[in-house]
């Protein structure tokens, strides 16, 4: 809408708002640009990223703990507060292990800035697929003060040598993050980076690092 600066957008659409935090992958090309080692986007039952957004971001993360800590702090959607940063709500909007369906209601705060005064972002997530301890993608809007995100995020967890391999990219559409594609792609970035570095470090901290993850 008129009026609102990209720099407003503090938080991204299944995020966190900006913090310093060291880098932890690349970004993306976005569609349309050029690249000598275009990466494929992740995928869930076959199902990725939105291929035509100009906001877009991948990056991930080694997380030494077993699959099974990883994974249940990941869908155990509701106590995310007590590990993200940053987040004000999370409901869910359905019953029963989290599955294909299942949906999740969130807010996450918008600082005050010369544009907009302070707002939250009300997000509002469905999973369209998902794997056991393997993938998972949701899709859905953020809706804040004169600003909306349509958001596509992918998750894929691997078990690798001492741990998990975690690896999440994200698509962003709208008419205010594709104002200035190259700044929203450099918050989106900097979101990501931030929710792997809490997951990895409340998933490091249970102290069952080395355990069988099938248990």
């Amino acid at each position: 809408m008129p009026g609102i600066r990209i720099t407003s957008i503090r938080a991204s659409l299944f995020t966190v708002p900006l913090v310093a935090v060291g880098l932890l992958g690349t970004a993306v090309a976005p569609a349309g640009a050029t690249t000598s080692h275009p990466a494929e986007s992740l995928t869930c039952r076959g199902k990725g990223v939105d291929p035509e957004a100009r906001v877009r971001y991948r990056t991930e993360t080694v997380i030494h703990a077993p699959l099974r800590t990883v994974w249940k702090l990941q869908t155990d959607v509701e106590r995310r507060p007590s590990w993200q940063t940053h987040l004000e709500t999370v409901h869910r909007l359905d019953h029963g292990p989290f599955r294909q369906g299942s949906a999740f209601r969130w807010t996450t705060p918008v600082p005050p800035n010369p544009a907009t005064p302070a707002t939250s972002l009300d997000i509002t997530s469905t999973v369209r697929q998902l794997e056991q301890r393997s993938c998972i993608r949701w899709t859905g809007p953020a809706v804040g003060e004169g600003l909306r995100i349509d958001g596509v995020h992918v998750w894929t967890f691997t078990e690798v040598e001492g741990g998990v391999r975690v690896v999440t990219e994200e698509t962003h559409t709208g008419d205010q993050v594709e104002a200035d594609a190259p700044t929203a792609t450099e918050i989106l970035a900097q979101g990501l980076q931030a929710w792997l570095r809490d997951l990895k470090t409340a998933a490091e901290a249970r102290g069952d690092v080395g355990g069988s993850s099938r248990g």
